[in-house]
């Protein structure tokens, strides 16, 4: 087993639930995510030559309950030391159970560790940071990126996250109404960057992590087993859903392939069947259309397509004019600015991105230059076409997307 296989199967899919396990049974979520990732290097040095456990769940919270019992012992050790040299009665004496052989629970704690991270004492970003980091698997840098930070500030923002989660006293169990239904944004705003990193990593030689993908969708149809009536949480599931059908289509011998230019018969139509009827479903039942319902309602549309020529662009346009409304962000307007040109024209759509070129939170995004330069080239203008290519190859810090840029500006340069 490579590291990189360790990682894939075992870090994303079980690093978050032998977390949840030990954070139901010890508290301390610190230091159980220490003793996990401990844990997860164990096996990274003891599996490739003994081979994998019968139960590699089980394994991992087995040698995780070792180590933090460990560490809560000379914890405890050292604050006896300390109060016996001070002459002072202890006052917080951590006693940490003895692993044993004690039954790993069966039921899957990754849900109640998601709602867990998003606890309101923790600001917005802090809650997707550190869900994403104890649930989604991702590195520090990997989150960073998400966030347009540097990796040291994100660092920092995750350990004061779980100092604040600490000091708050947060229990492991579900919130009761309507506590839950206020964490409900920050879980699925989560959800959608871990399903995000996964459909297009934003680093490495894959475009696709299989793994974050079904994490996301896994947890997602958990909390919409959890709340079946909200449209938002039916709305997130079907865009999941619908953006998924179509994985096997975006790659090709290694390259990236535009939605244009998929084939179309290696799209999954079980997955648009059921995104579909979910679109459905919540567009006829919810009273104000919220940015997942919008943003399902338009892959809907491309998916349900026959070909590349048969989109319907006017509904499509009048879509995003809705989710930019709805919930204005610049990358809203990126894609406005597509659906735009396909419309009214090339030059239309390019007005349209002229209109968030200054702002800062496209300022270092490679898909900025790669939306202008994908409509300069249907303008006809090929030389500023290929400089903008090449300018979003340079910012891109995906492999695949790298060596996708840099064909379309060289195909231009052989023209």
């Amino acid at each position: 087993m490579t590291d990189a296989e360790l990682r894939a199967e075992d870090v994303t899919g079980l690093a978050p639930v032998v977390l949840g396990a030990l954070v139901r049974r010890y508290g301390h979520f610190e230091l159980c995510e220490d003793a996990v990732q401990e844990a997860l290097l164990a096996a990274a040095r003891q599996w490739p030559d003994e081979g994998r456990p019968a139960d590699p769940r089980a394994w991992l919270i087995r040698v995780a309950s070792r180590r933090l019992t460990d560490a809560l012992r000379s914890a405890t050790a050292r604050e006896r030391r300390e109060e016996r040299d001070l002459r002072l009665t202890p006052t917080d004496r951590r006693v940490a159970a003895a692993p044993g052989d004690d039954p790993v629970p069966a039921d899957d704690d990754a849900l109640t560790l998601l709602v867990l991270c998003c606890h309101p004492a923790l600001s917005a970003p802090s809650q997707v940071a550190l869900t994403l980091r104890a649930v989604g698997g991702l590195t520090t840098a990997e989150i960073a990126r998400a966030f347009f930070v540097p990796e040291a500030t994100m660092a920092q923002r995750i350990s004061r996250a779980k100092a604040t989660i600490a000091k708050a006293g947060a229990t492991f169990t579900l919130p009761a109404e309507p506590e839950l239904t206020e964490r409900m944004r920050a879980v699925l705003h989560v959800l959608y960057l871990v399903f995000n990193e996964g459909y297009a990593s934003s680093s490495g030689d894959d475009l696709h992590r299989r793994d974050l993908t079904a994490e996301a969708v896994r947890l997602a149809r958990e909390v919409h087993r959890l709340r079946p009536a909200d449209p938002e949480v039916a709305g997130l599931l079907a865009l999941m859903l619908l953006t998924e059908a179509r994985r096997a289509a975006r790659v090709r011998d290694g390259d990236l392939v535009p939605l244009d230019e998929q084939d179309r018969t290696l799209w999954d139509r079980g997955l648009i069947a059921e995104g579909v009827a979910l679109v459905e479903a919540t567009l006829a039942s919810s009273p104000a259309l919220g940015p997942y319902q919008l943003q399902a309602a338009i892959a809907a549309v491309h998916d349900e397509a026959p070909s590349a020529a048969a989109t319907d662009w006017t509904e499509v346009l009048a879509l995003y004019d809705l989710l930019e409304r709805v919930a204005p962000n610049p990358m809203t307007t990126l894609n406005r600015a597509v659906a735009v040109a396909e419309v009214h024209g090339p030059s239309a759509g390019l007005a349209v991105l002229d209109t968030v070129a200054d702002d800062d939170r496209l300022a270092d995004h490679h898909r900025l230059h790669a939306a202008r330069a994908f409509l300069l080239e249907r303008a006809g203008d090929g030389d500023a076409a290929r400089a903008a290519y090449r300018e979003a190859a340079r910012r891109a810090t995906s492999r695949v997307e790298q060596r996708h840029l840099e064909a379309r500006a060289r195909r231009l340069t052989s023209r």
